[in-house]
């Protein structure tokens, strides 16, 4: 059986300025946006689409803002509202984590509306560029709650190789951070990158990768504890699942209309 490594959390400090893993982490994943924006721009189709790497450092401005501001916000509000209301200075306790993917999807959204009409471009344009560039970013923010020992797994059979002893809980459970980083990340990352290879119809690389997203976090919910649940019809769902569901309509709903568009203009 495994046990939580449980790190400092704060990986080194500069006089009174502590710099925690988990913000590394999300230097990590934004400076992987630059790096693969930077592969994708060389793209046959994506560079005749007039994508220069000049865009690339004006957009991750905006995007950060929409992960940072959506992110914390959907934690806040989707999430924990009776905590953060009681406790409203937490709020900007950013660097104890709590990041809401979901809200970081949507800031993200209108940070780039918000980038398109400044640069006229349309906003799923903005958004099949760069949505194969997000599952090594969610990836690496997944391993800044492991190490800040968050987001701990359900009970796990200790025969299971990698069942984990996590701090603060006396049975073994699945180290579930990092079930969501390969799987909602890394796994999303090689099938969307795969895909986004070749040229798509609008709003298809943006509607595969909501797809599969809710797909993946759907699956990846039921090792998780539960920030709370929901039940409808008899059927217990989290959280989390609670709000993927959105996205895989979303997602659906993109892909039908990108490849109706497609078959009506053959």
């Amino acid at each position: 059986m495994l046990i939580h490594p449980m790190p400092d959390p704060i990986a080194f400090s500069i006089g009174p300025l502590h710099v925690h893993w988990y913000g590394i982490m999300y230097l990590l994943a934004f400076a992987q946006f630059l790096a693969l924006g930077r592969v994708r721009i060389k793209q046959a189709h994506i560079a005749a689409a007039g994508w220069k790497v000049e865009d690339l450092d004006d957009m991750l401005f905006y995007g950060v803002l929409g992960v940072v501001l959506g992110g914390r916000l959907g934690e806040v509000i989707l999430y924990h509202p009776d905590y953060y209301f009681s406790n409203p200075l937490e709020i900007f306790a950013v660097w104890k984590g709590g990041m809401s993917f979901h809200g970081g999807f949507i800031g993200v959204m209108i940070a780039m509306a918000f980038w398109g009409r400044k640069r006229g471009r349309k906003v799923m344009d903005i958004l099949d560029f760069i949505a194969p560039l997000v599952p090594l970013g969610y990836a690496a923010g997944r391993i800044g709650n492991f190490i800040n020992a968050e987001l701990p797994g359900r009970m796990a059979d200790p025969s299971l190789p990698w069942a984990m002893m996590w701090p603060g809980i006396d049975h073994p459970v699945h180290p579930s951070p990092l079930y969501q980083a390969l799987v909602d990340g890394v796994l999303l990352f090689v099938v969307l990158w795969l895909y986004a290879r070749t040229p798509r119809p609008r709003m298809a690389v943006s509607g595969m990768f909501s797809l599969l997203y809710g797909c993946a976090r759907v699956f990846t919910e039921f090792f998780r504890v539960p920030d709370y649940e929901v039940s409808f019809a008899g059927v217990t769902i989290s959280a989390g699942q609670l709000w993927s569901l959105p996205m895989i309509v979303l997602g659906i709903a993109l892909l039908a209309i990108a490849y109706r568009k497609t078959d009506s203009q053959a």
